[in-house]
């Protein structure tokens, strides 16, 4: 190995050993030789590597790191050129390509649960589970206030992982146990009448109450805006598929500005995923 560039199944191998844990250094797998050194936030690679296995690094070493809040909090969005995540009838898959996909699933294998809307839930009939990767399956969440996902859906029937259905209800806050093997129902989100948006911050007090702590928001597109709204997602991932879909759902619905000034400049870095181009917007770059 020590003539070799790491590749992308070395680097994901990297990854892997490197959830949660910080001012280390990782090996390259399979030998005694030093790869990676992570330093708190930083992280140095010390072995070649090709720029596939570069990229990756960049990518998900940030996911990694310990959480020392109450909650770690990263969001996605797959979109179109001109900002669609879905046509006007509702139709979403798949607009990113293969790697996009292969993407989300290794953010799923990176954190402790995966947050889904009912729209999504309902319309796309998603497993949230890793399927194109290693790693193991996070909890899966869904956000359905008047329960309308299906009961026939895969997170209620397939047993592949652990699912929490928040609902409708009021919440008595405390430690809580889930089901390891099926379906554990909440009541949560206040009254089903409500028609704004379930609260972010109950959903992850509700979370936080079930040990889970590093929150991947995947979907869909008012989901995800309600925390980037809230200020509370650490980092989103905006994969952009070269297509061009016309009229269809916006990918963000955020309060209307005035002025550029007061507009949201995250700090970013671009990444060619390969049959998507992917903006990986850094908002906790302020926090401790």
């Amino acid at each position: 190995m020590a003539n070799d560039a790491l590749d992308t199944d070395n680097a994901w191998d990297l990854v892997l050993s490197a959830i949660n844990r910080s001012n280390i250094t990782l090996p390259v797998p399979g030998s005694d030789q030093p790869a990676v050194k992570i330093n708190g936030k930083s992280w140095e690679l010390v072995q070649p590597a090709s720029e596939q296995a570069r990229n990756l690094l960049s990518l998900f070493l940030p996911l990694c790191q310990p959480v020392t809040n109450n909650s770690r909090v990263i969001g996605q969005l797959g979109q179109s050129l001109d900002g669609r995540i879905a046509t006007v009838t509702g139709c979403s898959r798949f607009i990113n390509g293969d790697d996009g996909i292969t993407h989300l699933h290794r953010i799923r294998a990176l954190c402790d649960a995966v947050v889904v809307g009912a729209g999504t839930a309902s319309t796309d009939n998603p497993r949230l589970t890793v399927r194109r990767t290693s790693g193991r399956n996070p909890v899966r969440v869904v956000i359905d206030r008047r329960q309308r996902v299906p009961a026939s859906h895969h997170l209620f029937t397939d047993g592949d992982a652990p699912t929490l259905h928040l609902i409708a209800g009021d919440y008595q806050p405390g430690p809580k146990a889930m089901d390891p093997d099926g379906v554990t129902t909440v009541p949560c989100l206040g009254s089903a009448e409500n028609e704004t948006p379930a609260s972010p911050e109950r959903i992850l007090q509700v979370l936080q109450d079930f040990g889970l702590r590093k929150i991947f928001i995947e979907g869909g597109g008012v989901t995800v805006s309600s925390f980037l709204k809230a200020g509370l997602l650490d980092r989103l991932h905006v994969m952009v598929a070269p297509m061009i879909i016309g009229s269809g759902r916006p990918a963000f619905s955020l309060p209307e500005i005035d002025q550029l000034d007061e507009a949201l400049r995250p700090k970013a870095q671009l990444v060619n995923l390969g049959s998507d181009m992917l903006f990986d917007l850094a908002f906790d770059t302020a926090k401790p």
